[in-house]
């Protein structure tokens, strides 16, 4: 303790005594004007690295989009599944709910290293917010570079019974303004998965001979069947959520029809035994993949990941279940393209549970050339009027981003 004070640290002990046995946290007053680590008995803050191998990039030699999503969700799975069973009690396993949008800053490259740093900045009584950071290190030079930021929000899931969603451990603040800001963004994302619920009745319908630069054109489908080696400790798909709270309340399922889209064979992956405790972003990956297909298609050149607005999942995908997710492409600007993705789930072993959406996105992809500068998008010709609806939507969003990166974005109606 006498250590702790030499260097800045305060402890301040946790407010609801009542969950459990007390702990105590040490909240950094040093650095002042920058957030402070909220540090418990446990580490709440993780950091892991690893080398970019050539299986995990493009044939340019840039690293897939859904490779550093998968980091990411293992960063912020292992820390939060960490602090919430923090507490003497029922033990349990984070599952991921909802992350917000993700720039892609730089690109990674084959023989880089990557560092994902990992951070707790919120808890509200069923959810917790982590701030993920990735940095690309060429081993060779020594350069380091931000390649990627990430907000991502779980659910602790109780092991003894999957339906059952556990308190969290609650973060003490050194500051008021820390737990206000972060109580806004639990409601902002709150309302934005509501918005997104009311949209997940759509479905992507194969056109028979369409015409190039349309959306019918580009748009994939993949069709995988979920192993065990795409699961969690729960027989849930790696990056899929357990049942919401009322606050993170999930979809009701919806009946869709089988898609006959182009069929992707994508192998069962194969991994060393115990991998199902590891959270990789099994699904985040995949949809990356059909984004990227879906891109690669309509533009004819290299494509890369610009960024991912808000992965939403709606339910968890058990183990078994044929997994079909559909990418097709919603807006175009110059030198970019938003690709909607969707993942609907098929329980073919159960009679009682009918196909429903499991999680959505839009992704934001960029064409390159060979030295890899950006080259114009051809721009995509809405044909029908839910078409043309998704373009003007996605127009807007894209307009609002922009804003927003200039420092000028104005305020909602």
């Amino acid at each position: 303790m006498k250590l702790a004070r030499a260097v800045g640290l305060v402890p301040l002990d946790r407010l609801a005594a009542s969950r459990g046995p007390r702990r105590r946290y040490w909240v950094s007053t040093q650095a002042a004007g920058t957030s402070p680590k909220l540090l418990l008995s446990r580490p709440c803050s993780i950091a892991t690295r690893r080398i970019m191998r050539p299986d995990d990039a493009n044939v340019a030699g840039n690293v897939h989009g859904g490779t550093i999503l998968k980091m990411i969700e293992e960063a912020g799975a292992i820390i939060s599944t960490r602090h919430c069973n923090s507490q003497n009690g029922e033990r349990c396993v984070a599952a991921l709910a909802r992350v917000e949008r993700t720039d892609f800053l730089s690109p990674m490259c084959i023989g880089e290293v990557a560092h994902v740093s990992a951070e707790i900045t919120y808890t509200s009584r069923h959810s917790v917010e982590v701030q993920v950071n990735v940095m690309s290190e060429n081993i060779l030079t020594g350069t380091k570079k931000l390649t990627n930021k990430a907000t991502l929000w779980y659910v602790p899931l109780s092991l003894k019974n999957v339906d059952k969603v556990l308190e969290v451990p609650p973060v003490v603040y050194s500051r008021q303004e820390q737990e206000e800001e972060g109580r806004k963004r639990y409601e902002a994302q709150k309302l934005e998965r509501m918005e997104t619920k009311w949209r997940n009745g759509d479905i992507v319908q194969p056109i028979l001979n369409p015409e190039p630069n349309t959306v019918s054109y580009s748009q994939s489908s993949l069709i995988h069947l979920v192993g065990p080696s795409d699961c969690t400790l729960h027989g849930f798909v790696h990056g899929d959520p357990g049942p919401q709270d009322t606050e993170l309340s999930s979809l009701s399922r919806a009946r869709c029809p089988i898609l006959c889209c182009t069929l992707l064979r994508v192998p069962l992956q194969t991994r060393r035994p115990g991998s199902r405790v590891q959270c990789e972003g099994v699904t985040m990956k995949l949809m990356d993949e059909v984004a990227g297909i879906v891109a690669a298609r309509h533009c004819k050149t290299n494509i890369v990941t610009a960024s991912v607005d808000a992965i939403n999942f709606h339910n968890k995908i058990r183990k078994g279940c044929v997994i079909t997710i559909s990418g097709r492409m919603t807006f175009t600007s110059n030198k970019s393209m938003e690709i909607e993705v969707l993942v609907d789930a098929d329980p073919v072993v159960d009679n009682s549970q009918k196909r429903y959406r499991a999680a959505s996105a839009f992704f934001t992809y960029v064409s390159l050339s060979q030295e890899g500068k950006p080259l114009p998008v051809p721009q995509l010709v809405p044909e029908t009027e839910d078409e043309k609806k998704r373009f003007e939507e996605g127009k807007g969003r894209y307009l609002q981003m922009k804003a927003k990166r200039q420092g000028q974005v104005e305020p909602q109606p």
